[in-house]
């Protein structure tokens, strides 16, 4: 029986992007030669044991590769293959995201919504957030803007105290021009802007837009409202590590010494959802109707909130929104259903009443008028393509 190769891999677990790394390398394996994998729970960052270093291995992937550990790499005489988004000079072939095409993204994806005023908030001194931020600031500048920018240091001796960050982000949010769309350089950072826009009242996304990046699923959906991220590749890169350590391992040279992989898209969510609209009354209304379509307000709930005219509201919701206000709220009340439909198995019954309809019959009327599909069948197809992206 020919014997399987003995392969470190060095990548956390802890992270969304880790494990989507770690499944991309599986992907591999499952194709090809099998090999014999060491792999243990880690954090990012996280060294490994210093037997590890010790020990004798066939090859090496990397993603908490530094200057220590290369140089621990090299005495081993091992292939390795570096996932590392912070040293771009470590002397390994290195496999990474485009974190300047990420950032075209999210400065793609604003302008897409008729923002004039721009802002991006990342961290001081890192390679990955630096590239971000460059690319989302070009992207800008081509297109005739500027960008506002936050950054503060990622960690380290100098990491401010949480609630110090947040108050300093809170300000600079404040002052920000409005309405905005704003860039934030991990999804974690993302929550962040979120809560500092609850500290100094600034409505998300009518008068700030805000995207991640990485879309960890749990937590932008834990965020509120629900974070918009950019979708990396990390199942690309995993794939493409093992692909090129094979190959070492067989005697090959490296292909590359610096692959980027590009980003799969956007995921949009309610923090980004939205037009922008230099009227903050009719931005005010927008804010109403997504607080309470749900819950069965109409036109006239809309205009005893905010004392208008019934034509003057029609006329500035067509010009800003190119429809009506009871547009708008049918709007809001469809994307619920779709996304109790594809996300939950709760009975029409259930999801008419926690969108406002007394009867489920009349939300399956308005659903497929709307849609051109009954629920059942919406439902069907979206949890079809949900389990096919997992």
């Amino acid at each position: 029986m020919a014997r399987r190769s003995r392969v470190a891999l060095i990548v956390e677990s802890s992270t969304i992007f880790g494990r989507q790394v770690l499944e991309g390398i599986s992907q591999y394996v499952r194709s090809h030669q099998p090999w014999s994998i060491f792999l243990e729970q880690r954090e990012y960052g996280a060294m490994p044991p210093r037997w590890l270093l010790r020990s004798r291995w066939d090859g090496i992937i990397s993603r908490p590769t530094n200057r220590r550990l290369a140089e621990a790499y090299r005495s081993m005489k091992v292939p390795v293959v570096d996932l590392n988004s912070l040293y771009s000079d470590l002397g390994f072939p290195r496999i990474r995201s485009d974190n300047r095409q990420i950032g075209r993204l999210g400065a793609q994806h604003l302008l897409e919504r008729g923002f004039r005023n721009f802002a991006f908030c990342g961290y001081s001194v890192v390679e990955w957030s630096a590239l971000r931020r460059e690319g989302f600031v070009r992207t800008l500048e081509e297109h005739g803007f500027t960008c506002h920018l936050y950054e503060s240091p990622w960690r380290g001796r100098h990491l401010p105290a949480w609630d110090e960050d947040q108050n300093r982000m809170a300000r600079w949010i404040q002052q920000l021009p409005k309405p905005c769309g704003l860039m934030a350089c991990n999804d974690p950072r993302g929550q962040q802007v979120l809560d500092a826009c609850r500290r100094v009242d600034v409505a998300v996304p009518e008068m700030i837009a805000v995207i991640g990046v990485d879309n960890d699923e749990v937590l932008c959906r834990l965020c509120h409202p629900p974070l918009s991220s950019i979708i990396p590749n990390p199942q690309r890169i995993g794939y493409e590590a093992a692909a090129a350590l094979d190959a070492m391992m067989q005697g090959e040279p490296p292909a590359s010494m610096d692959r980027l992989i590009e980003p799969v898209g956007v995921e949009t969510r309610q923090s980004s959802d939205v037009l922008a609209v230099e009227d903050p009354e009719i931005a005010a209304a927008m804010k109403y109707i997504r607080d309470h379509a749900c819950e069965g307000c109409t036109v006239n709930d809309v205009l005893r909130f905010l004392p208008m005219g019934r034509s003057s509201l029609e006329r500035r919701f067509r010009k800003y929104l190119g429809h009506s206000p009871q547009a708008e709220i049918s709007r809001v009340r469809i994307k619920r259903i779709k996304q109790l439909l594809a996300e939950t198995d709760l009975p029409l019954s259930q999801i008419a009443e926690l969108v406002g309809f007394q009867h489920p019959e009349y939300m399956s009327v308005v659903f497929k008028r709307e849609t051109g599909q009954t629920p059942g069948h919406y439902r069907r197809e979206a949890q079809l393509e949900g389990q096919q992206r997992r």
